[in-house]
């Protein structure tokens, strides 16, 4: 009116003077108030906005959903919200009050994402605040202290329309003294699936239950007849105490309609504790474990749980499919493991479970794929990869979320888990309104899902392998919020495969530049496959030597599974430890059947026998061995006519064994011999013993003195006897003679023998040579003159 009478040429009267000068002095209150840096004026309609504030104070106080129930909300049902409220700012807010917003119709998946990434902006809000007699109040919000609110709803009073999800959003609104008027400070954003009636076409969903642990078995054992199982640690006992991780994924999941997927080491690791087992000990002692009772009792509860349900198996100790194909292929050997962890692992399930699990699905880390790991996969016997699709991407411009099984080619399927609801649970859980935001973004998810079409369609969750006990906890209550409402039906991983693929949907797995890299850079190195080849390498050579094999082949060939874990990813010194603990332990037990050093054995004749000691410390025998013993210079000394001699060798537990080898002496001095065992199949074993024989032997020139000495000995008492033999002859015809002359004399009979002996003997002087040699006559008198000395012989 003012500009109206302000005609041209026409003076304004005072009062109009007046009110101009006003206007113009409030219209610079807003550029002096942001020159001095003051709080900017409220709008007129501030408290009633329902549009988000620019104020400064936006944003200050934190809202938190610790729960919302019924997550799936139905006709007829109360809505309730409970939560916290806390002010994170410097101001005590006042006259605040906690209010429900509804949300507009969320009909994408990607629009459910956006709103979980903005989950706490305030300037995002959307939606009008329900009528106040649904809100709490409070008369103050002091800084740094929460306060909580509970508020129900009748579910007719949040005016939903169709089926679909809906944006729930729990905002605090207050004032503070540097903004005295009323906004939003704070908000939590949520989602509220609404699908009361049944629906007409159900998805078919599988939620895959894993029952995975870190390795915890060693390849040790004890030498008593039950071979007393060692661990690396106890900590498997607290994940399957009351309370534990793997306790309460048996109890949660053994209400739900899940597959399970199990690793044939965690059921023989606890199996093994339900018995006598030890700890590994800091020193070479061990301590023996005593949860024995534990052990029993989570058996009986995974016994119970998966009865007649879907069991499925992974090949021994959860290999890393993706580090074998990219890292281990080229290694000697690698793939030989993953055939014997498959292999195993159906018996070890069925004999402790008592169920047959499923052995033909392969599961890579995080369900990514490249044809080397397909290829890798399928190698042990599976046909059924479990990929996710957030690697097994689409390459078409589907609007929709296809079925979960894809041919792939050469009769393997690809079962593509949904990757939103599969890393729903991913992150910390332990808090309430982490785990609540979880549940309601996985069923706004699938109801999601579920209305993008009207096909029914096989949707699989894949979470990640080894929950923690609150993810668990949140995987659970999601679960059943999904099985109790209406619009899904559950189903096996083996009928999921089986279904009807989409013809639209991508069958080409993709490449290995599309591999993704933060999982490649975590991946086991070549090292790893390069030592585990080692230490089976080693393992063949000891086991053929041994009367029994399985007492060492099946600890030893199942720790080399658990070397090639997913668990170690990560870990690269734990894993590196723990493979060098398994090929220590290995040398360990083979250095126990060994050579006994010698030192240096002297030979004094032209034959003789060295022995040669193998010693077995092992508890069971030791055959199929033999022993090799060789000159290295046979020209001096032979052993067994030749250079070598060998000889088979079987020792029993705890025992020594001499094996004697026959030598043959050519000329004096040193001769060194080599001792080396050998398996049957001429591979050494062990290392050798080396030692020095010293040859004394007694030459042929002094083997032809000595030889003609005893020579001339031997005639020399031929030469006696015939003359002795002569001389009694003479005797007797002298004997006659004097018998015939004395007939009419006496005769004198010991007279004539004395003389006739006497006789003989001096003769006997008189015709042989002195030989110094020559021993004295047996019946020569003594004498006191030392003897002649013969030739001196070394020896």
């Amino acid at each position: 009116m003012a500009e109206a009478a302000d005609f041209q040429g026409t003076r304004p009267s005072p009062a109009l003077r007046r009110l101009r000068r006003a206007g113009a002095v409030l219209a610079g209150v807003p550029l002096l108030a942001g020159l001095l840096q003051l709080p900017v004026a409220a709008p007129a309609d501030a408290a009633g906005q329902d549009a988000p504030q620019a104020a400064s104070g936006a944003g200050s106080v934190s809202v938190s959903v610790n729960s919302l129930t019924p997550g799936v909300p139905t006709e007829g049902d109360t809505v309730t919200v409970s939560g916290t409220v806390t002010n994170k700012g410097k101001q005590t807010v006042t006259g605040a009050h906690v209010g429900l917003r509804v949300g507009p119709l969320l009909n994408t998946r990607s629009g459910i994402d956006s709103v979980a990434r903005n989950s706490d902006d305030v300037q995002s809000v959307i939606g009008s605040e329900l009528d106040g007699k649904y809100s709490e109040k409070f008369s103050e919000l002091t800084p740094g202290v929460s306060q909580s609110f509970s508020i129900s709803v009748p579910v007719n009073e949040l005016d939903l329309g169709q089926n679909g999800v809906y944006q729930l959003s729990v905002s605090l609104a207050g004032e503070t003294s540097a903004q005295p008027w009323e906004q939003i400070l704070g908000v939590q954003r949520t989602f509220l699936p609404w699908q009361p009636e049944e629906a007409g076409t159900r998805t078919k969903t599988t939620f895959l239950w894993p029952l995975i642990s870190t390795s915890h078995m060693t390849a040790e054992t004890g030498s008593d007849e039950q071979q007393t199982p060692v661990f690396r640690d106890d900590d498997l006992a607290e994940e399957i105490a009351p309370g534990g991780r793997l306790d309460r994924m048996v109890a949660l999941g053994r209400s739900l309609d899940v597959t399970w997927v199990v690793d044939p080491d965690l059921l023989a690791s606890v199996d093994a504790m339900t018995e006598r087992y030890e700890i590994q000990g800091e020193g070479d002692e061990n301590t023996a474990g005593s949860h024995q009772k534990i052990a029993d009792r989570w058996l009986a509860e995974v016994q119970q749980a998966v009865a007649d349900k879907e069991v499925v198996a992974l090949p021994f100790g959860d290999p890393d499919l993706a580090s074998l194909a990219h890292n281990g292929t080229a290694v000697t050997g690698s793939l030989s493991h993953l055939k014997e962890a498959t292999d195993v692992a159906a018996d070890t399930v069925e004999s402790i479970l008592h169920v047959t699990p499923t052995t033909d699905f392969a599961w890579p880390v995080n369900g990514a794929v490249d044809p080397s790991i397909v290829k890798v996969a399928t190698s042990a016997g599976a046909d059924k990869v479990i990929a996710r699709s957030d690697t097994f991407e689409e390459t078409g411009d589907l609007s929709y979320t296809p079925s979960a099984p894809r041919p792939i080619g050469g009769g393997t399927t690809a079962v593509v888990a949904d990757d939103r609801l599969s890393t729903a649970f991913q992150g910390d859980m332990t808090r309430a309104s982490t785990s609540t935001q979880a549940v309601q973004r996985f069923l706004a998810q699938s109801l999601t899902l579920g209305l993008q079409t009207g096909k029914q369609r096989s949707v699989v969750v894949a979470p990640q392998r080894t929950p923690s006990a609150s993810q668990a906890q949140t995987m659970a209550e999601a679960l059943t919020a999904l099985q109790d409402g209406t619009w899904s039906d559950s189903q096996d991983l083996a009928a999921a495969a089986k279904a009807k693929p989409d013809p639209a949907a991508a069958t080409a797995v993709p490449p290995a530049s599309a591999y993704p890299s933060s999982l490649r850079e975590r991946e086991l190195p070549r090292s790893t496959f390069e030592q585990i080849a080692r230490t089976q390498d080693k393992l063949d050579k000891f086991k053929v030597i041994l009367s029994d094999q399985s007492r060492v082949v099946t600890p030893f060939g199942r720790a080399l599974n658990r070397a090639m874990s997913v668990s170690w990813r990560n870990r690269e010194t734990d894993a590196a430890i723990y493979r060098s603990g398994v090929e220590s332990y290995l040398d360990t037990l083979t250095g126990r059947v060994r050579l006994i050093d010698k030192s240096e054995t002297k030979l004094s004749g032209r034959s003789a026998t060295i022995p040669v000691t193998v010693q077995n410390n092992l508890v069971q025998g030791v055959e199929h061995l033999v022993l090799r013993l060789t000159s290295t210079n046979p020209t001096r000394l032979e052993i067994g006519g030749d250079s070598y001699e060998e000889q088979p060798v079987a020792v029993s537990g705890g025992h020594s064994q001499s094996v004697k080898f026959t030598t043959s002496a050519n000329a004096n001095g040193r001769a060194t011999v080599v001792a080396q065992l050998y398996t049957q199949d001429g591979q050494k074993y062990g290392d050798p013993v080396t030692f020095d024989v010293k040859v004394t032997e007694i030459t042929a020139t002094v083997m032809l003195v000595i030889g003609g000495g005893v020579l001339l000995l031997v005639l020399a008492g031929f030469r006696m006897y015939t003359q002795r033999k002569r001389a009694a002859a003479r005797e007797a015809e002298e004997h006659k003679d004097e018998a015939g002359e004395d007939v009419d004399g006496p005769r004198n009979p010991e007279a004539t023998a004395a003389r006739l002996t006497e006789e003989s003997e001096a003769g006997a002087r008189a015709d042989t040579p002195e030989q110094p040699s020559d021993p004295a006559a047996d019946t020569a008198p003594e004498s006191t003159d030392p003897s002649g000395t013969g030739e001196r012989v070394d020896r």
